[in-house]
């Protein structure tokens, strides 16, 4: 198949979040299998500095409201059957934040996004190996199914690509005022209420919900609750209505990246039949936190952004008393500043039982996965996770609220004996996370079913060969 893949962010070019990682491991899939593939995603300013993009002979004209605007295209192969399209257009991308800068998003963001989604849609009707699917993802591309659909209308566009959505997260819509769909010069067809329009405004994921052909998100569970007034951000009843090619499709994992063995990441290796480079992990990691090294005491442990999603306030609650005990926390992150805060107060509050690292670093994090014993993911909700998936694969048992693909990824005793790997609770609260976290001290008081656990998790399959069929599946209609 022909694909054309559309993302805001993709690794190893760019990266905010799970998101990057998710692109960049299914193009690769998906080119691997032998599929012709591009990715389109903006050229940002660190882009230039770290890779060598090659400049297509092809500049865009782009019509913007009144004015119009001419992005240059420029590539990179990195392996056989991909190549990305990276959309050079200086007054939009070449910033230093993907987003927004440390104190607020960009207040043009409707516009950037509005003029990368145009750009995509001239890539897949030019390029002369014809995509026959455009996959898009997030908010940041939520027009390209709308534009698409006009185009194939408006100027008979007979062999317009089938369009596929994925949510990765419904939380964030992309609303902006009606003047940003003026940009467009769309007709008001669209704007309406079972359209793109949003209480007065333009919503850039609601357009898509409304106009792709098909809809994924990330997990089966999160599909399935996103048609629920609690997890339907307002727009549940619009899911709800196109509930017929709507599909949930668990993400998969880099085993390239995310492994235990040959790991530049990692002083040592390690494997499900040897655990015994998981131990020197640990002490090494201990001192690199500065903490001291405690074999005979549970590493907990947490990577990821410090937000109200990811249930980081009943962590702080549970973990006030959990460390009144004989454990240790680490965790590396970075997000809301009173969030920080608080970690790093609890850190000066508990010098030797935690250490805190607010920031993003990626060796580090891998560090964290295979250094703990045990990974806390108390998230209010999870469309799908990664670190779970992640963390059992390094042989760390994840403590998960069952919501979205969490409950997907993790086996807990009560689901099957045969295949526990993790522990869950159902309540969000700090109670239920003591709860849990005290069987997991119980657990790790018993050698043997720790190495059960763990021998589990590090054996389950997440790699995208399984993840990638299903896209294929929803890509053929």
């Amino acid at each position: 198949m022909r694909i054309l893949l559309a993302t805001s962010e993709l690794h190893p070019y760019s990266k905010t979040g799970g998101l990057a990682d998710m692109v960049g491991a299914l193009a690769k899939s998906l080119a691997a299998a032998g599929h012709q593939v591009g990715v389109v995603t903006p050229l940002y300013r660190p882009i230039w500095s770290r890779h060598q993009p090659r400049k297509m002979d092809w500049w865009m004209d782009l019509p913007v409201g009144a004015k119009r605007v001419y992005p240059e295209v420029w590539t990179l192969e990195p392996q056989p059957n991909l190549t990305v399209y990276f959309i050079h257009a200086p007054a939009y991308f070449d910033r230093d934040g993907v987003y927004g800068d440390a104190t607020a998003s960009y207040w043009d963001n409707g516009e950037r996004f509005l003029v990368f989604s145009q750009a995509v849609v001239q890539l897949a009707r030019h390029l002369p190996w014809k995509p026959e699917v455009v996959h898009v993802h997030d908010w940041q591309t939520g027009l390209v199914p709308l534009l698409i659909r006009h185009e194939r209308s408006s100027v008979g566009w007979a062999d317009a690509p089938r369009t596929i959505l994925t949510i990765h997260n419904l939380a964030y819509q992309g609303v902006f005022p009606k003047s940003v769909y003026t940009l467009a010069n769309l007709p008001p067809d669209y704007f309406h209420m079972g359209g793109a329009e949003f209480h007065g405004a333009v919503n850039f994921l609601k357009a898509a919900v409304v106009y792709a052909d098909a809809i994924t998100t990330v997990s089966p569970r999160y599909a399935r609750e996103i048609t629920t007034p609690e997890f339907g951000e307002s727009l549940d009843g619009v899911i709800r209505s196109r509930k017929e090619v709507l599909t949930g499709i668990l993400n998969g994992v880099d085993y390239d990246e995310w492994k235990t063995s040959e790991n530049p990441y990692l002083p040592t290796s390690y494997g499900v039949d040897d655990l015994a480079g998981k131990a020197q992990i640990k002490a090494a990691l201990q001192v690199e936190m500065g903490l001291p090294p405690r074999p005979d005491l549970p590493l907990f442990g947490t990577v990821g952004r410090l937000a109200d999603q990811k249930g980081v306030d009943i962590a702080l609650g549970a973990l006030e008393e959990m460390l009144a005990g004989p454990t240790q926390f680490v965790s590396l992150g970075s997000g809301q500043k009173e969030l920080q805060a608080a970690l790093t107060a609890l850190a000066r509050r508990h010098p030797h039982k935690v250490g805190s690292r607010v920031s993003f670093d990626v060796g580090l994090s891998h560090r964290i996965e295979a250094a703990c014993d045990f990974f806390l993911m108390p998230s209010r909700f999870e469309p799908c996770g990664l670190n779970q998936m992640y963390s059992l694969r390094y042989g760390t048992i994840p403590i998960v609220r069952r919501t979205g693909g969490l409950d997907d990824s993790v086996i807990d005793f009560r689901d099957d004996p045969a295949r526990a790997n993790g522990i869950k609770f159902e309540s969000y609260s700090s109670r239920a996370l003591v709860k849990a976290m005290r069987k997991a001290i119980a657990l790790y008081a018993q050698p043997e079913w720790v190495g059960f656990y763990r021998r589990n998790g590090m054996t389950a399959d997440f790699s995208w060969d399984r993840t990638r069929l299903a896209y294929e599946a929803v890509y053929r209609g």
